[in-house]
């Protein structure tokens, strides 16, 4: 996120000695993207951040891409079995290249810490509460939130009920959308949302103890763990622009119009190959012959993902909350029978989704299409 925060004690310059009151010194990292060009902070450690005591498993991981027809989906997520940690409970259903789709029932907490080593994340929290503690500091998990994690971050999550969450991994950074940036970074007075709803972390104490702590990695190949000789949360300060932050989709304030709006008017996020919409309650269009319904449209150089979050899901049939649609490039999709017509006069809708448009093919798990209605593709005949 493009914007300078800082926490805990730092250094007046970087790159000098920091002294603790025994006369020893606290131990600089640098968190940096593209090389040394890209956003970065600087933590500073009681101890030195590459202190591995242990080089343990690597537990293989591979996405297989099931056998499966070029067809519209609609995947009823609630009739998962999953349940587990923030890492194990969680279940793919879609990836390509760029991204990776999966949900999550989170009833336990991580006994470990977690890296990503090869994806930034995004968190959709469908329900439940808790914290993310991170090497960054805590950030409040509440239903509704986006939590973004750049790769690199160390973070356990602390649920203190279930969570239920939607995860996206991303091969590369995700960002607010340029056209909501101005030259300097900052969220323009047109943005749907601004600097003052994102959360940032608040530092807690750093963790003092000499006691081993696992941390898994996440690597193209799978986990690997690695055993370091002291808990990674030792910061006592860091200052950047790189760190973990969230917001809540209830503060995505709507655009509307006359007529209807296209969809990236609800960008919330951009990464490589694809983007992430928000669609919230708001007015509908205010032309008299208006049909707040969208219109149906072929989905050319895209697939689209809808997580149906909550609400009354005007243009669908059959929708509950945590199904998610597939509606793959290629193929037209729209309201289904009767949703257009029934829209025209209506004032507004209560609706709450997370659309995903990838501009490369997904690939769909086994696990998805054993939750798949085989039916909807013929839904929108009368």
């Amino acid at each position: 996120m493009p914007f300078y925060h800082k926490q805990g004690k730092i250094p007046a310059k970087r790159h000098t000695a920091f002294k603790k009151e025994d006369g020893s010194i606290y131990y600089e990292e640098l968190v940096s993207r593209e090389g040394f060009s890209g956003m970065y902070s600087n933590l500073y450690h009681l101890q030195r951040p590459t202190k591995i005591s242990k080089v343990g498993e690597l537990i293989k991981q591979e996405l297989i891409k099931a056998e499966s027809k070029h067809r519209a989906r609609h995947i009823t997520t609630a009739n998962l079995d999953s349940s587990g940690d923030a890492l194990s409970a969680r279940m793919p259903l879609f990836f390509n290249p760029d991204i990776t789709i999966s949900v999550a029932t989170i009833t336990e907490n991580m006994e470990y810490c977690y890296r990503n080593g090869t994806a930034d994340e995004v968190l959709y929290i469908q329900s439940g509460e808790g914290k993310l503690i991170s090497n960054f500091g805590t950030l409040q998990i509440k239903s509704g939130d986006y939590m973004v994690i750049p790769r690199g971050v160390i973070w356990q999550m602390s649920p203190s009920e279930t969570v239920r969450m939607l995860v996206i991994e991303s091969a590369g950074p995700v960002e607010t959308p340029n056209r909501y940036r101005n030259r300097f970074g900052q969220l323009l007075e047109h943005s749907p949302f601004c600097e003052r709803d994102i959360q940032v972390p608040v530092l807690q104490d750093p963790i003092t103890n000499n006691d081993e702590c696992l941390v898994k990695v996440k690597t193209q190949g799978g986990i690997q763990e690695y055993t370091y000789a002291h808990h990674p949360c030792d910061v006592v300060g860091w200052d950047g622009y790189y760190f973990p932050w969230s917001m809540s989709i209830h503060d995505f304030e709507p655009i509307v119009g006359s007529i209807h709006q296209p969809p990236p008017v609800h960008q919330t996020f951009q990464a490589n190959g694809f983007v992430i919409c928000s669609f919230v309650p708001r007015l509908f269009d205010f032309h008299p012959d208006s049909i707040p319904a969208p219109y149906p449209h072929s989905n050319v150089d895209s697939d689209e993902v809808i997580y149906y979050s909550k609400g009354d899901f005007m243009s669908r049939q059959g929708i509950q909350a945590e199904s998610i649609t597939l509606h793959p490039m290629g193929l037209p999709h729209g309201p289904q029978p009767g949703k257009y017509e029934s829209s025209i006069g209506k004032k507004k809708t209560d609706e709450l989704a997370v659309m995903i448009d990838t501009f490369k093919p997904l690939h769909v798990t086994e696990a998805a299409l054993g939750i798949d209605d085989k039916n909807y593709p013929l839904s929108w005949l009368n």
